[in-house]
């Protein structure tokens, strides 16, 4: 533990109450952001996407299941990966347990990847999940909602993603982060295949027959959906990180 303050009950108390203003303030402040999402116009999927699901061949409309809302978590499985991104594994470990919830609130939440049915499936089975998981192998949808590149985009040292272009040119040191290419190995991969997925969720609404895309979000706005770190925020080092410090849950030495 580092050296930190310490005080009385009464100036913890004190403390505390002023941080419960802030709080709420950030409550209040998440809630208008909210509608903000909510209120975003709707944009019409007329595009054809196919999909290999546990139950067969499917189109957009069909991982709906029977509902009216659509969450989608873009989870960072390349065809090539023998392995699911860790980081994407550790927000499935937090959401896996939501989906019978949102299923009875007209809300149904799955995982789509670029990997064939038969890799997730068994990646599936090794972390003990039960979410809705669909291969979107051999189709545009990743690319189209910003969370896939090809070799040719990431070579030309520009991407897009998360609504702006990334600067993806070799670092100045001329070495890749030594926590990004543990990541990648992690994954059966290495650094230039694994950094061609990227993370993100979208979300969709199914009207009158017709898809429409509603919103996504990448980046630091998958925090929320991450919930360990929601945990982390709030112990008393914080996140408190150096490198790359999670595994997959099955990866840890027993203590």
């Amino acid at each position: 533990m580092t050296a930190h303050r310490t005080g009385t009950r009464q100036e913890w108390l004190a403390a505390r109450l002023e941080l419960l203003e802030a709080e709420k303030e950030l409550t209040r402040r998440g809630d208008t952001v909210a509608r903000q999402r909510q209120e975003l116009p709707w944009v019409r999927i007329d595009k054809e996407y196919r999909f290999e699901t546990d139950k067969g061949t499917a189109s957009l409309a069909d991982l709906f299941e029977g509902r009216s809302q659509l969450l989608v978590y873009h989870f960072m499985f390349g065809p090539d990966y023998q392995a699911g991104c860790p980081s994407c594994s550790a927000i499935a470990d937090g959401f896996d347990g939501s989906v019978a919830h949102l299923a009875h609130h007209d809300v149904t939440l799955c995982a789509v990847s670029r990997a064939p049915l038969a890799k997730l499936q068994a990646y599936r089975r090794r972390m003990g999940w039960s979410f809705p998981w669909a291969s979107s192998f051999g189709s545009d949808f990743n690319h189209d909602f910003g969370v896939a590149h090809t070799k040719e985009e990431w070579e030309s040292g520009f991407v897009e993603y998360n609504f702006r272009p990334m600067d993806v040119g070799p670092p100045e040191s001329g070495e890749e982060d030594p926590a990004l290419v543990e990541m990648a190995a992690t994954c059966g991969t290495d650094w230039p295949t694994y950094r061609r997925e990227g993370p993100g969720m979208s979300a969709f609404a199914l009207q009158d027959g017709v898809v429409y895309h509603t919103y996504s979000t990448y980046e630091r706005g998958l925090d929320a959906l991450w919930g360990m770190y929601q945990w982390l925020d709030r112990a008393p080092l914080g996140r408190n990180e150096t490198g790359f410090w999670w595994r997959r849950h099955d990866e840890y030495d027993e203590q």
